[in-house]
């Protein structure tokens, strides 16, 4: 298993925007620059598990990545590790191997308490943690952000419900690389209007202050990071660093004081706190081995398939632009050429799809 970790990308809203388009983008192509592979997503359900329609949030980001990449030709498997003690349990060692090939492991939208109470301590996240170390992207966005922290705000619980400000304990998630965060999206959100503050993910300024004051440890021990709307915070941990994308900014506020960064800036992660690589020994051995397995086998799978070259996807390419302007003749002409090298090309929603033709004997 690789001692390289892979980034974290976490987003303060808006990962099926618009907008967001070109932080995949970045993050993909990387991606395919290191392995010189389509990419792989794989979309875990948990934070929005509790909703009757889980499988369909979890799809609404999965059909947005097909569509707004095709280019990279991404492939999305979706992970219905749903609640504890039910047939889509966190702990089923076969959802938490759907985990393992993936280039990019999404958590999105939902609640954050329950994705702490249904992931903490279960096959899911310990697969998690090890695909992280072994080089796997992680993307987290709206409640996914909130439950890696430390301590987790309990939006639905305070905003929704009216219970009194208080925090919950979160995943820690960054525990293991020496840091106590405290991670907040829609850090400068509007949605409120003029009539009704709603910053600091929904509680406004008044109320988060009131909040921060009650942080275990306080500032002392821990790091406030705000993430605008529409805009990533990116951690390499290899590397040691952050940066913003985005049109946003990120906030860090510590026992130092308060600093705002932008898009552009590479930063220490030592802003965080006493940053330091985890040990891969701190993985249980068996989640270690099983990760390791899956992948060998995932990439054996794949070498024994048969892969388009350069050339074939360059037909494929100039079949799409000639379906885009209408020139059946010269698309037809280009299946045809296609088939002649040995693939069928099937037109989906998401894009072209390409299969081996098989031939008889």
């Amino acid at each position: 298993m690789s001692d390289r970790p892979g980034l974290i990308v976490l987003l303060g809203s808006g990962e099926t925007a618009p907008g967001a388009q070109k932080i995949y983008h970045w993050l993909f192509s990387r991606i395919r620059a290191e392995t010189d592979e389509d990419i792989r997503v794989a979309v875990l359900e948990t934070p929005a598990g509790f909703e009757p329609n889980s499988a369909a949030v979890a799809e609404q980001v999965g059909a947005y990545i097909k569509h707004r990449l095709q280019n990279f030709r991404p492939s999305v498997t979706v992970v219905p590790a749903r609640k504890q003690g039910t047939a889509h349990s966190p702990d089923d060692p076969a959802l938490a191997a759907m985990l393992h090939d993936a280039h990019v492991i999404f958590l999105g939208p939902g609640s954050p308490t329950y994705a702490v109470r249904q992931l903490r301590g279960t096959r899911v996240w310990e697969t998690l943690r090890a695909c992280h170390r072994a080089g796997a992207t992680l993307m987290l966005a709206s409640a996914a952000t909130l439950a890696f922290s430390r301590y987790t705000v309990p939006v639905y619980e305070i905003y929704k419900v009216g219970e009194d400000v208080h925090w919950q304990p979160g995943l820690d998630f960054f525990g293991d690389f020496g840091l106590s965060t405290v991670f907040v999206p829609h850090w400068n959100n509007r949605d409120g209007g003029d009539a009704l503050d709603t910053s600091r993910c929904y509680l406004g300024e008044a109320r988060f202050s009131a909040l921060a004051e009650l942080l275990p440890g306080g500032l002392a021990a821990n790091t406030i990071v705000g993430i605008d709307e529409n805009t990533a915070l990116v951690i390499d941990p290899a590397a040691r660093t952050w940066q913003v994308m985005g049109p946003g900014g990120v906030t860090v506020q510590d026992r130092h004081g308060v600093i705002r960064v932008s898009t552009g800036v590479i930063r220490s992660l030592h802003d965080f706190g006493p940053f330091a690589l985890p040990a891969v020994s701190d993985i249980a051995p068996d989640v270690r081995r099983a990760v390791q397995t899956g992948r060998d086998a995932a990439a054996a799978a794949r070498a024994a398939q048969p892969h388009p070259s350069a050339a074939v996807l360059a037909l494929v390419d100039q079949r799409q632009a000639a379906r885009a302007a209408r020139d059946w003749a010269a698309a037809d002409r280009l299946r045809d050429d296609l088939a002649a090298l040995g693939w069928q090309v099937l037109d989906t929603p998401e894009g072209p799809v390409l299969n081996p033709l098989t031939i008889d004997n």
